[in-house]
């Protein structure tokens, strides 16, 4: 082998080698293996056992090395209008391009508030309102209760299918579960809304307006249920009891909606929103964004691909995670073809198709 081919783990030869044990681990913010436990998750950080889900999630989000990235502070306008929405209890719809940090703007909050895990809500094309409020699992009730027929054992006496078991068979979605009654707000991040059907944001309105929702399959039982009460499944995993078929919120939820800029949002829905706009990051601001995921150091190595990439993203549409990519591979690989191969990943997001 080469030694312009020594960083290579995939050769293309055809031949079964032990190559993956020589794989670094993987970059901070691409690692599932839950490093970040209750036991060494960081001492006041304001997150309760019960919301720390130790699966490394605020790592990835906010980088394994956050503290050295403590001297940046968000520009003042951010601040006001972040600020703006959690006195106002309004949402906060965010803009910009692509990896300028809409998303990890509220795992920030989260994190220095103390509000526990972020729920999200990845909108897709085919998102509808429903997705976001709850899930109703009626052939899994039919089944069981066709089950326990068959058995003999009917569907009465709080046994599966039983009036009284409904609430087994409904799951709140990310912004049914930030509705349910605290003491705190929860951090709801409404990601890529400019993604979804036309219809959706008008959806949005009322629940959002009005702090609450129905679930019409509770309230049709309700006077058959104990005390009016059935007891649901919330989108991290907990049990919530639920009176009357009505969720409804006593501390609003910190809503953050972000949107790449690919569409114009109705009237109605912006006048509900408080809307921070994100600039194009400076130098320091991608150096610290650096520092937070890889360190120090390799904020210092990688300072010649952050000058090329601010050069370049006056006139070509780039992503920050481009960079993180692009500096952390050459680091752990340390190709002989550096800046070669940071071209390659670092290619414009609007180029010609």
């Amino acid at each position: 082998m080469t030694e312009s081919s020594e960083w290579l783990i995939y050769r293309g030869a055809g031949e079964p080698h032990d190559g993956m044990n020589r794989l670094p681990p993987a970059p901070p913010w691409r690692d599932f293996s839950g490093r970040e436990t209750r036991e060494t998750a960081d001492e006041g950080d304001g997150l309760t056992p019960a919301t720390d889900r130790g699966d490394g999630s605020r790592d990835r989000r906010l980088g394994a090395h956050r503290h050295l990235a403590e001297l940046h502070r968000p520009g003042a306008e951010e601040l006001e209008m972040i600020n703006a929405a959690l006195y106002l209890r309004r949402p906060l719809l965010v803009t910009g391009s692509p990896g300028a940090g809409k998303s990890t703007l509220a795992h920030s909050v989260a994190y220095e508030l103390g509000l526990g895990d972020v729920l999200r809500w990845s909108v897709v094309s085919r998102s509808r309102l429903q997705d976001g409020l709850y899930d109703y699992d009626a052939i899994a009730r039919l089944q069981d209760v066709q089950i326990a027929a068959q058995g003999g054992d009917g569907a009465e006496g709080g046994g599966p299918g039983a009036v009284e078991a409904i609430g087994s068979y409904i799951r709140l979605g990310p912004l049914g579960t930030a509705l349910v009654p605290s003491d705190s707000p929860r951090v709801l991040l409404i990601d890529e809304l400019d993604k979804s059907d036309i219809d959706l944001p008008n959806d949005l309105l009322n629940v959002l307006e009005e702090g609450e929702f129905d679930i019409p399959e509770l309230q049709r039982i309700a006077d058959r249920l104990p005390d009016g009460e059935a007891e649901v499944l919330t989108a991290d995993g907990t049990k919530v009891r639920v009176r009357d078929g009505r969720v409804r919120c006593r501390a609003f939820p910190f809503v953050v909606l972000t949107s790449n800029g690919e569409r114009d949002f109705p009237a109605p829905l912006m006048r509900r929103c408080i809307h921070l706009e994100l600039d194009l990051p400076d130098h320091n601001r991608l150096a610290t964004f650096v520092r937070a995921h890889l360190g120090d150091e390799a904020a210092r190595a990688g300072d010649d691909l952050i000058n090329r990439f601010l050069e370049r993203s006056r006139s070509e549409l780039l992503a920050a995670d481009q960079l993180l990519n692009a500096i952390y591979l050459t680091d752990a690989a340390s190709p002989p073809s550096r800046d070669r191969l940071a071209d390659l990943l670092i290619q414009r997001l609007d180029r010609p198709r």
